[in-house]
């Protein structure tokens, strides 16, 4: 499903847990690290592809976490060149995404990253916040920038909470 503009939606899942540290996972048979993400599939509303993809790429279940924020609007990001599938219809020139603030309630036991047949991730471990951010392939860096720093308030208050 790809928009008019040529942008196919997708939501972003910041998964935190209670000392404010973020799952960064390592794409398979890859260098490169990212949060979770996914497509939005025909007829699903955004909060319905977030609930499918944690469970699809890092194997958790609704009663696992609980979702603190969600940004305003959607936030876009452009494929390089090279990446753009110019023979395929329509062309997808990049992502809008709705990014997910979440709270893991369960032990880091319950992350499966082999919880389907296709995995996304072979690594994962915990970060700081703002640590993904200097890490991320480039293109995806300004959209990863807006979306902590929308969400950031929201993480600060939920460490508060917990400690």
């Amino acid at each position: 499903m790809i928009d008019s503009d040529g942008f196919r939606p997708n939501v972003g899942i910041i998964l935190a847990n209670s000392q404010g540290q973020v799952l960064w996972a390592r794409r398979i048979g890859q260098t490169s690290w990212q949060f979770p993400q996914g497509g939005i599939n025909q007829g699903e509303t955004p909060e319905q592809a977030m609930y499918r993809e944690v469970e699809e790429e890092i194997g958790l279940t609704a009663k696992d976490f609980e979702i603190i924020a969600v940004t305003r609007g959607w936030l876009r990001y452009r494929l390089p060149k090279r990446m753009i599938r110019y023979n395929s219809l329509p062309v997808c020139i990049g992502q809008k995404q709705k990014w997910y603030l979440l709270k893991i309630l369960s032990s880091d036991d319950t992350v499966d990253i082999n919880s389907t047949n296709m995995p996304e991730f072979d690594g994962w471990r915990w970060v700081s916040y703002w640590y993904p951010l200097g890490q991320v392939i480039a293109f995806k860096r300004e959209v990863y920038r807006k979306a902590m720093k929308e969400l950031s308030p929201k993480l600060s208050r939920l460490v508060t909470d917990s400690g």
